[in-house]
């Protein structure tokens, strides 16, 4: 695993990029990535991702304590977080967000084909909805780790995303992955397009054989 800085660094990098290409805005949102086993990094409360600082981003225990006292509080979205952490020993890192597609179809029933191109076939395997609850509340956070080993992309209704795989990296092409689907979802249903979705059969013979990444282990 990398060194904290170099993480600190890439999650600085992370925030910029969602407010560059769309998928945050204001200070809505907070990403966090592991350090260790029983640590991660995440974002202070009512950061703005687009111009972290190294203050910006606090080190938590999964224990539930901030390792930086004095310091920024971190964000109070911290139990989605630890939730994932502590039922996906895999994931390294979580992003949170309301990008306008992807949370425009988390307030809708819509569901999310994922057979359309290569990268849905794989980041959008699993998408899975978790009914709304007040943003920080214990409640969400049990509701997000209800749901933590079905999917690797978790809707949460009247609020927005959440995202997370085995590294910063992953999950932010998994949260571009969302939002492009999204996006295309509106627009093929406004303009009466219709989209022409590959066969099950296929979607599964390219997660199991095509090699493009290995196959998630769903069983974790």
């Amino acid at each position: 695993m990398p060194d904290i800085e170099s993480i600190r660094i890439e999650l600085k990098k992370t925030g910029k990029y969602m407010m560059e290409y769309g998928l945050a805005w204001g200070n809505a949102g907070n990403i966090s990535a592991r350090t260790n086993e029983d640590r991660y990094l995440i974002t202070a409360s009512g950061t703005f991702l687009g111009e972290l600082e190294n203050s910006d981003i606090v080190e938590c225990l999964l224990l539930g304590q901030s390792l930086e006292q004095g310091g920024k509080k971190p964000s109070k979205e911290t139990p989605m977080h630890r939730a994932i952490y502590e039922n996906r020993p895999d994931i390294g890192a979580v992003l949170h967000a309301s990008p306008f597609y992807s949370t425009l179809v988390s307030c809708s029933s819509i569901e999310i084909p994922s057979n359309w191109f290569v990268e849905t076939m794989y980041y959008l395997e699993k998408v899975e909805r978790v009914n709304y609850h007040h943003p920080g509340s214990t409640a969400l956070g049990d509701a997000v780790a209800e749901k933590a080993k079905a999917a690797n992309i978790l809707l949460l209704e009247n609020h927005g995303v959440l995202v997370y795989d085995v590294s910063i990296r992953e999950a932010r092409m998994a949260l571009q992955t969302l939002e492009m689907a999204c996006k295309m979802l509106i627009v093929s249903q406004t303009g009466k397009v219709n989209m022409n979705g590959l066969p099950r059969e296929t979607e599964m013979d390219f997660l199991e054989k095509a090699g493009y990444k290995s196959r998630r282990n769903w069983n974790l």
